[in-house]
């Protein structure tokens, strides 16, 4: 069937929270009665217009949509709208971590699965300096929850420098009028904005309200990066990047991808667009640019690696500096040929103590489906030719998951 540019108009303005066609708008005229829908996204998720915040503006709903795209008139595809944070099963042997999807939402996805190895490996018993790899095994579905509430906090609160955080929550209400200036999405005029000024409180806040974060049409993902934004400030966003990223999505393939400064926003919590280490002030020939290029200025607590066929083959392959590569715990996120996935180890004195470096693991999740166990890399750096040939083969069984 061929569908109308009116006929697509209808169909965009007549939906609800998550994008669901409401049957009764396209039912009420005789020519849309035979019209089928090719997806259906899950009912919307809201929560009360009670709850006590503050009730978004067009001029903040503007200024997200230009900070997200460079333009106040695109909008989140299906894709991004149905996302939203689903563990695998619990007590499974991957009970620990979260079902990845594909393109820019992956990498949101396994960046809070970073965070949730943190909290399950070095936060809720931070008096331990190494753990078992089983204790990520028994992890129930109430863990889970606390594991993701825990994460996401501590994203956004390293965001907002320790100061202040926000949270974004889809509510029942519209609170401003379509305008010429914005394309309406049904669901970003319908949020509330929750500020806080205490870590705790914001942590307790989001386990309260974790049903917003992993139910289906609940726009988990687009919250989550809504919140990141207002934490950091548009106004700090705006510092943090320089002249070669003006947005924080891009378009690739027909899809929008995580910049490198959305992704270093999530691990270091400044939006800077480069993986080396500090300021960069001159070119590869010396010669001094018009304005820095900004890189990473502190270790953190996650880290990340980077690896591309492509660029390699072309000698485009950018280096990650040291504040990336070696941060404060043995979690890593990778970006390896453009898939999200994540490295780690239960030991946090692995990249502070020389004589663990020597021979340990290292456990792999890909995020992808096909997965059911964790991976397990042994690294062996003593000169042993044996268990090098080894660690090779380990690398090489683990790039079909890649």
């Amino acid at each position: 069937m061929t569908v109308s540019a009116d006929s697509r108009k209808v169909e965009d303005e007549s939906t609800d929270g998550a994008g669901t066609p409401q049957s009764r708008n396209i039912t009420s005229r005789s020519h849309f009665t035979t019209f089928s829908v090719p997806y259906c996204v899950p009912k919307a998720f809201v929560v009360s217009s009670n709850l006590g915040g503050l009730p978004i503006t067009l001029e903040t709903a503007v200024a997200l949509r230009k900070i997200l795209f460079g333009t106040a008139f695109q909008v989140f595809s299906y894709e991004w709208k149905k996302s939203h944070f689903k563990f695998r099963d619990p007590y499974s042997d991957l009970a620990y971590a979260l079902e990845a999807e594909r393109g820019g939402i992956r990498s949101i996805q396994m960046a809070v699965q970073a965070h949730i190895l943190k909290y399950l490996l070095f936060t809720r018993n931070s008096e331990l300096e190494s753990q078992n790899i089983k204790c990520l095994l028994g992890v129930n579905h109430k863990g889970q929850e606390s594991a993701l509430a825990a994460a996401l906090s501590d994203i956004l609160w390293t965001a907002g420098e320790g100061a202040g955080s926000f949270v974004c929550l889809v509510t029942a209400d519209c609170y401003f009028a379509p305008t010429i200036d914005y394309k309406m999405d049904s669901y970003t005029e319908r949020l509330q904005l929750f500020q806080f000024t205490d870590r705790e409180k914001l942590q307790n806040f989001i386990a309260e309200h974790i049903c917003c974060f992993t139910g289906e049409g609940s726009h988990a993902v687009i919250l989550f990066i809504y919140s990141l934004l207002l934490s950091r400030t548009l106004e700090r966003l705006y510092t943090d990047m320089d002249n070669t990223t003006s947005h924080l999505l891009q378009l690739s393939l027909g899809n929008f991808i995580c910049t490198q400064a959305l992704i270093n926003l999530m691990l270091t919590g400044r939006a800077s667009p480069n993986v080396f280490n500090g300021d960069l002030q001159y070119d590869n020939q010396g010669v001094l640019l018009k304005e820095p290029k900004h890189g990473v200025l502190a270790r953190s607590d996650v880290g990340y690696l980077y690896w591309n066929r492509h660029e390699l083959e072309h000698e485009r392959l950018p280096q990650v500096g040291s504040m990336l590569k070696t941060p404060k715990l043995p979690i890593w996120l990778c970006n390896i040929n453009d898939t999200s996935s994540v490295l780690f180890n239960t030991n946090r004195l692995l990249l502070s103590d020389w004589r663990m470096e020597h021979l340990f693991d290292l456990y792999f999740y890909s995020g992808q489906p096909s997965q059911t166990k964790t991976i397990t890399l042994t690294i062996d750096s003593r000169p042993n030719w044996p268990a090098a040939r080894r660690q090779l083969r380990d690398i090489a069984s683990c790039d079909i998951l890649i």
